[in-house]
């Protein structure tokens, strides 16, 4: 029995209760204060008229002050428990009536992804797999949080995660994968249920304690990611890149042919040039396929858009195309030495950041507040004093490893108004806070939620993505209706603003290119853009 029918029960044994005292009252009073006097039956049936608004007066007029003033106390009584009954049955029950049930079950969806409660990262996942039309259900134990699920468009199940009927509910033996993001013990134990359904289903988990990654993987966890420790390493390799004369974060298209970004540092050769002023395709034959302005993606950029040190281009070709460019995107005073990185924050971010940086041989201070490890200095990241000691003003890179994302765009400010020149790469925990980073001078920020979710999706899909924590893909597709038109003529960039950086034909990848190449029937087209221009262009030409 749910809370509105205990309630309802109540309420009508209270009434019933009331109104047979109420007749017992009325009949004695009327006994002995008026000349007329009425039975048991007759007494209640003047209360219920009196309750129900039906009768008023039927009795009147009395004699006696008592019996009047008995009445009125009945009367306002009667109008009270009306009223009463409005806000405690009438409306929830409306409510009841109105609002959305979830479903407790999906058995009829196949070839699917399981997710076990929803986070963050898994809003990042669902995104990507609604712009490949990968079928998902996500189960949420509490109620409440299930129905405003259903209300933003997420498919949800409500039940409990660790439960043999609620995953047999949602078909977990057609799933192809299922993921557990709700807190450590619980993941572990929604992977020993789902093995006990299903032995074959991939499961993915996720831990905050990396120690004990080894008992997720125990319990038949099939990939267990830490996602501090992932973000961690995703900085750290934002720091070695950027330092460093070499390519990274590439994917390998055909032999030698790679898709990479590459972040524009300050005192380069190509600040305050326009896309066209720069001569980028000219000078080396690498293709620009898109750049990031200030947090933003925009594929394919404006010849006329301009750079600076926050743009970051996403460029494909040969490596001995995009070596040159790299040089190009480098200033002189970052050729001539490798530089000092500040970490700010010792955590599992930071910590992760300082292993991964030292390990390059790359000079490096950590600060936080605690002493622990790792730290050299301890203090507050927001104070001049403390970020001077660290060398903040001579540095190359700093990072902000915090845990706050309040304190990181603080730290952002006051380090950028320290060093104007130095490069400032921060982790943020929530999406939103991305933009007001870039606004406070970082030139780089991943966002936890991001990195997780395309760790994720890359994972399941086991394909590769330019980096966790771009909106970014880079997938095959049959030529389809492409096939018989020229590059030129069919103007992908202009119609879906993804670029075609290759074609597979009958086993070899062409990466030569020219307008006039015409696709043919049997050919698979690689192609490069953001998540929702992939979208459009697999609705157009698949």
């Amino acid at each position: 029995m749910d809370t509105w029918q205990r309630r309802t029960v109540y309420y009508g044994v209270g009434v019933v209760v009331l109104m047979l005292i109420y007749a017992l009252v009325y009949q004695q009073v009327t006994a002995v204060f008026e000349p007329e006097t009425y039975t048991f039956v007759q007494s209640l049936q003047f209360i219920v008229e009196t309750f129900t608004a039906t009768g008023y007066g039927s009795h009147s007029p009395w004699e006696s002050t008592v019996t009047n003033l008995v009445v009125m106390v009945m009367d306002i009584s009667g109008v009270l428990l009306i009223f009463l009954a409005l806000p405690v049955l009438l409306f929830p029950l409306f409510e009841e009536t109105i609002s959305t049930t979830p479903p407790t079950a999906a058995d009829e969806i196949e070839d699917h992804v399981v997710i076990c409660s929803f986070s963050p990262r898994v809003d990042m996942l669902t995104d990507e797999l609604e712009v490949f039309d990968v079928p998902y259900v996500v189960i949420e134990p509490d109620r409440d949080r299930a129905v405003e699920l259903i209300e933003e468009g997420i498919e949800v199940v409500h039940g409990d995660p660790e439960s043999m009927d609620t995953l047999e509910a949602v078909n977990l033996e057609s799933a192809r994968a299922l993921v557990a993001d709700v807190d450590d013990s619980t993941n572990a134990s929604i992977v020993l249920t789902a093995k006990a359904a299903d032995p074959d289903v991939r499961c993915i988990t996720f831990v905050e304690d990396p120690d004990i990654a080894s008992y997720h993987r125990y319990a038949g966890s099939d990939h267990v990611f830490s996602p501090r420790r992932l973000i961690g390493e995703s900085l750290a390799s934002k720091v070695t890149t950027g330092i460093t004369a070499e390519v990274g974060d590439a994917v390998e298209i055909g032999e030698d042919f790679e898709i990479v970004e590459l972040p524009i540092l300050a005192g380069s050769e190509l600040v305050g040039e326009t896309i066209a002023e720069s001569g980028i395709r000219e000078r080396t034959g690498a293709n620009v396929v898109g750049a990031w302005f200030r947090g933003e993606f925009v594929s394919p950029p404006s010849l006329d858009a301009r750079l600076d040190e926050q743009t970051i281009l996403l460029v494909a070709g040969h490596e001995r195309q995009l070596e040159p460019l790299k040089e190009m995107t480098l200033s002189d005073k970052r050729r001539r030495r490798r530089g000092h990185v500040v970490i700010c924050g010792h955590g599992e971010v930071g910590s992760t950041v300082r292993e991964r940086v030292a390990a390059e041989g790359v000079s490096c201070t950590t600060v936080d507040r605690e002493a622990n490890g790792g730290v050299d200095i301890v203090g507050d990241v927001t104070e001049k004093s403390v970020l001077q000691e660290a060398g903040v003003e001579d540095a190359s890179t700093v990072i902000l490893a915090l845990a706050s994302d309040t304190m990181t765009i603080f730290a952002a400010l006051v380090v950028r108004q320290l060093n104007p020149e130095v490069e400032i790469i921060a982790r943020a925990d929530q999406t939103e806070s991305v933009r007001k980073l870039y606004q406070a001078g970082a030139d780089y920020v991943l966002a936890l939620a991001t990195v997780s979710g395309r760790m994720l999706a890359s994972t399941i899909f086991e394909e590769d993505i330019i980096s966790y924590d771009k909106q970014v893909e880079v997938i095959r597709f049959d030529a389809g209706s492409l096939v018989g038109e020229t590059l030129a003529g069919a103007d992908v960039r202009a119609e879906t603003g993804c670029t075609v950086v290759a074609v597979e034909r009958n086993g070899e990848v062409i990466t030569e290119l020219g307008p006039e190449f015409e696709i043919r029937d049997g050919d698979s087209v690689v192609v490069a853009g953001p998540d929702e221009n992939i979208t459009e262009f697999a609705a157009r030409y698949e």
